[in-house]
């Protein structure tokens, strides 16, 4: 078990030191963005002071921000365990990136051709590919969970795939469930079909390594302010799909990846600011996770991909031991359902994001109470629309989330297992 210094952890994050009033400030609405280290604001301050210039010019500035631009593509490349910089195209958000492949990717569907989407997808993995099939005349299936257990059966999704079948969107981990999906063998199953995959992955970045290469997956997207640093969407699309494509892009750009797909002026801060999460976590990585490290890098992935996942798998250690101490505490309190996995031999298939419900909790109510406290809390669908409708829950108020990273505490877990016994004690 790795040991976490949690007090030099949190240095690293200024935001974390700040009050509410005469209350600590407890940061557990990260599922909807982190708080970022000084890594990332000494990055983008740099930036932004040193060489503020556009990038593909002749003279000194531009072409500091020009390499900036390069590394972060590579940087984002090693987080993904992608084969090359050039399959990493960077976007202002997830979402965003993700409407721009149906406009490029739909010319590749029939009439009558199918796609699958699940039940379990934030909404930007979910209504962009619907408006593509609407547009482009697909069928659409998708993919149910139990309600039981709040993960797949993976032979209802085989019963799913036919010949027909040509695409399938698919969520890594639910930012209401918390569940971890079997990403790979999915994969596997609708490659063997023929059929494309999109991989939302937004939420499991901050949560565990990722190694597109041994997923299988076609494309897989994330958002670094979910992991850390500042608002950028980041897209890996496997080279023999996105060079072919015939990109919406002005005259003067390249026709070559990723610049056909980056539209305008790319994020110089931005980049930058991804650049200081990856150094973030290579130093997280590097001083409490050395043992992970080395066991990345004796498997051949190279030291900045071992520094990351090194970061990756020691957090995912201690983050076992919040969502324990958190499911335990909510689970405690008379009436709360946790709608996700509670099984304390199964906490290595969920990150630990969870989402509860009580028949007498209103969530905004209970989220405006917890702020009182100094406590920070998401309420509602959270863009996971297809889960809350799934779970019936849409004319409730949806859910009360509660989102650990690892620089939570268990003392802030506390706080808040009481103050929402405290608050339901009260209805």
């Amino acid at each position: 078990m790795t040991t976490f210094d949690l007090d030099t952890i949190r240095a690293q994050f200024p935001a974390l030191a700040l009050r509410h009033d005469d209350l600590p400030r407890t940061y557990l609405d990260n599922p909807a963005g982190t708080q970022v280290p000084t890594h990332v604001l000494d990055a983008m301050r740099t930036a932004m002071v040193e060489f503020n210039a556009n990038m593909h010019g002749q003279f000194r500035t531009t072409l500091l921000a020009t390499e900036l631009e390069h590394e972060a593509h590579c940087a984002m490349a090693d987080f993904y365990n992608a084969p090359s910089a050039d399959e990493i195209t960077f976007g202002p958000n997830m979402t965003t990136l993700t409407f721009q492949m149906t406009r490029v990717l739909g010319p590749l569907f029939q009439e009558g051709d199918e796609i699958i989407t699940t039940h379990m997808e934030h909404d930007g993995n979910n209504t962009p590919w619907r408006r593509m099939a609407a547009d482009r005349g697909l069928v659409v299936k998708t993919l149910p969970w139990s309600r039981d257990t709040y993960e797949f059966d993976l032979a209802e999704l085989e019963a799913l795939i036919t010949p027909r079948t040509r695409f399938a969107s698919l969520n890594y981990a639910s930012n209401i469930l918390g569940t971890i999906n079997p990403i790979k063998q999915m994969v596997a199953m609708l490659k063997a079909a023929g059929a494309m995959t999109y991989v939302d992955a937004v939420q499991f970045a901050p949560h565990g390594a990722i190694d597109v290469q041994d997923l299988g997956c076609d494309f897989l997207v994330s958002s670094s302010y979910k992991f850390y640093g500042p608002h950028q969407g980041v897209l890996f699309g496997r080279r023999e799909i996105t060079e072919p494509l015939d990109a919406y892009k002005l005259r003067v750009v390249p026709n070559s990846i990723p610049d056909k797909f980056e539209t305008g002026t790319q994020s110089l801060e931005g980049q930058a600011g991804v650049l200081g999460a990856i150094d973030y976590l290579r130093w997280l990585g590097s001083t409490m996770g050395a043992a992970h490290v080395a066991a990345a890098t004796a498997a051949g992935m190279k030291q900045r991909t071992a520094e990351i996942h090194g970061a990756m798998n020691a957090m995912v250690e201690y983050e076992q031991t919040l969502s324990d101490r958190l499911i335990t505490g909510l689970q405690s309190i008379n009436g709360v359902i946790v709608h996700g996995v509670t099984d304390r031999t199964a906490l290595d298939r969920r990150v630990p994001t969870v989402s509860i419900s009580h028949p007498s909790m209103d969530p905004a109510d209970a989220a405006t109470f917890l702020d009182q406290y100094g406590v920070y809390v998401w309420n509602g669908h959270s863009y996971g629309l297809p889960v809350i409708e799934f779970l019936g829950l849409q004319d409730k108020g949806g859910v009360l989330r509660i989102g650990p990273t690892h620089y939570n505490t268990l003392a802030e877990i506390d706080r808040v297992v009481d103050l929402v016994g405290q608050y339901l004690a009260q209805r």
